[in-house]
């Protein structure tokens, strides 16, 4: 057993910044659960208590930092016991940066957790009746499992509680790394992280210390200047590397800069197989709608399913744990129960993934995307894997999905919903309800949202199994995969 617990003098939390006086300290309180947003929960008379980087079985001091009618929020200032389900974090940024909040709880824990937290959204919200749950799948790896990941750059570092106390001036203050909640201007700077290939840590240390050596200016988020603002990696499992770069070139030495940097990154790093760049004059870093610049190989890598291979650009999205994607879409297609004579709606369907995946066992796969990009992305992956019949539209799901499109298209045998967090659209649920088909699978990032979706389906249809996928160890996120049959 681990006795680790984070410094929470070098801790700072958002809710610290409340200045209100006279919270009260509570002593001696057993943490029984764990709760939403990585949390872990505790009960106080009639109170419950919301704590962060604390595991169920924990005996602690909390100190309150927020007091509502019906909860409060606190952190723990003294361990009198340690749970036997706490494991030491291996990440020193722990306990500061914003994710992998569940490090201190073994994995097996966080994996009964996450089951747990599907079946209560799926009872309390959804109230229909369900059947015996599979067990949840965990992921093969729970560190360096993501195939992507971003970091940004700032020229205001964010200090812990304890540098701040120490009442100095740092002579560097440029960062790079992850942002803190609540402080968009401020990025915590990372030397390390574990969620992926150790590739991540030496590119974005040696661009920092090439950056501060050669006196590139870091970004100012409030003042939106500054040559270096973010910076995007992805892996792939066919062994290539793309590497992307986004400056804001105002001036032709900053443009001098932006080039030499790349071509250094090219040089002390040949394992990039993809390397790019944008510049980016507008008040955020998305780029769906900017020139990416080729500086060595071409702008996108491949990833690979079975006898699969989907292309994937800068913009592209693809699950970023590709090896749990994999176990997802296994889940999706057997729950589809395809025969090859059926007529699937792949909705949601991004980059055509899923209906690319089960086009093979499928008469006809038809997907609808909201994003153009991604559908031509779906229509060049259906081409490079010889799929001939698939079909993709572009454009709002409840504009495009409606009693005439059904009329040209036919009545789907099956359909696969992998919605965004918030779920399905009203109209969305209404146009299934019309098209009727046999069956429904339904694969969630949110199993909130799920529940509320699958009451709305409940009059018609029936949930008969359901297969939780866990994505993102160490985290409180959870896939959720439902198969509804017609009643």
């Amino acid at each position: 057993m681990s006795n680790f617990v984070p410094n929470f003098n070098n801790v700072r939390h958002k809710m610290t910044r409340n200045k209100k006086k006279n919270m009260p300290l509570l002593e001696h309180v057993t943490i029984t659960a764990c709760a939403a947003e990585g949390k872990a929960l505790a009960r106080v008379e009639d109170k419950v208590v919301f704590v962060p980087f604390v595991v169920p079985g924990d005996v602690v001091d909390l100190q309150v930092k927020k007091k509502k009618s019906a909860y409060m929020e606190a952190v723990a200032v003294k361990f009198h016991e340690y749970s036997p389900l706490r494991t030491e974090p291996v990440c020193r940024h722990y306990g500061v940066c914003g994710g992998c909040k569940w490090q201190c709880l073994q994995y097996e824990e966080q994996l009964k957790a996450k089951q747990q937290q599907v079946y209560d959204n799926l009872t309390r919200i959804g109230k229909i009746e369900l059947p015996e749950f599979m067990p949840i799948l965990g992921s093969k790896n729970v560190y360096g499992y993501r195939n992507k990941l971003e970091f940004g750059f700032s020229n205001k570092r964010w200090l812990t509680d304890e540098e701040v106390k120490q009442d100095v001036k740092y002579d560097v203050m440029d960062a790079v790394g992850f942002h803190i909640t609540g402080a968009f201007d401020k990025i915590l700077d990372i030397s390390e992280c574990h969620l992926m290939d150790d590739i991540n840590n030496q590119i974005r240390n040696d661009i920092r210390q090439y950056a501060l050596k050669h006196g590139l200016e870091f970004y100012d988020l409030r003042q939106n200047q500054g040559l270096l603002r973010s910076l995007m990696i992805r892996t792939s499992n066919t062994g290539e590397l793309m590497f992307l770069v986004q400056f804001r070139i105002d001036t032709p030495e900053q443009q001098q800069q932006a080039d030499a940097l790349m071509q250094h990154l090219s040089e002390t790093f040949p394992q990039i197989t993809s390397l790019l760049y944008v510049d980016n004059h507008k008040a955020n870093d998305t780029f769906g709608d900017q020139e990416v610049h080729v500086v060595k190989g071409k702008d996108y890598i491949y990833e690979q399913m079975e006898d699969l291979r989907f292309k994937v650009g800068p913009k592209s999205f693809y699950q970023t744990n590709t090896d749990q994607a994999y176990e997802l879409y296994k889940v999706a297609r057997n729950f589809a129960g395809l025969t090859g004579n059926e007529l699937v709606y792949d909705l949601y369907t991004g980059t055509g993934t899923i209906a690319n995946f089960v086009a093979k066992q499928a008469r006809q796969v038809i997907g609808i995307e909201y994003v153009p990009e991604a559908i031509e992305d779906a229509k060049v992956n259906s081409d490079i894997n010889g799929i001939s019949n698939t079909l993709f539209y572009a454009g709002d799901m409840k504009d495009i999905l409606n009693k005439e499109f059904i009329e040209t298209h036919g009545r789907p045998d099956v359909i696969i919903t992998d919605p965004p967090r918030a779920g399905m659209h009203q109209d969305v649920i209404d146009t299934i309800l019309f098209a009727a088909p046999q069956r429904i699978v339904y694969v969630s990032c949110n199993p909130a949202t799920q529940a509320r979706d699958l009451q709305l389906l409940d009059t018609d249809y029936k949930v008969t199994r359901v297969q939780p996928v866990d994505m993102f160890p160490h985290t409180q996120h959870v896939e959720n995969v439902v198969l509804l049959e017609k009643r």
